[in-house]
């Protein structure tokens, strides 16, 4: 499988609400970032869907080479 696409070095912040589902995009062409919008559709990728636990503020990875699909894990300093 191909590398995802870096949309940004940096995470995002985004608010997150207890029981709602979200669907990150893992392959880095949506242009509704840090979301999905099908655009993976043919490339191998698909989207990370989860269901936030709790309401809270999380940072959310853009450059797709977390090792905790949706979530920063800091691997956009590697690149």
């Amino acid at each position: 499988m191909d590398l995802p696409k870096v949309y940004d070095k940096v995470p995002v912040k985004v608010s997150v609400e207890a029981g709602k589902k979200y669907a990150w995009c893992s392959c880095g062409l949506s242009d509704n970032q840090p979301y999905c919008n099908g655009a993976h559709k043919g490339t191998g990728f698909a989207p990370t869907v989860f269901e936030a636990t709790e309401t809270k503020d999380v940072h959310l990875c853009n450059c797709k080479h977390t090792k905790n699909p949706g979530f920063c894990d800091g691997a956009h300093k590697s690149l």
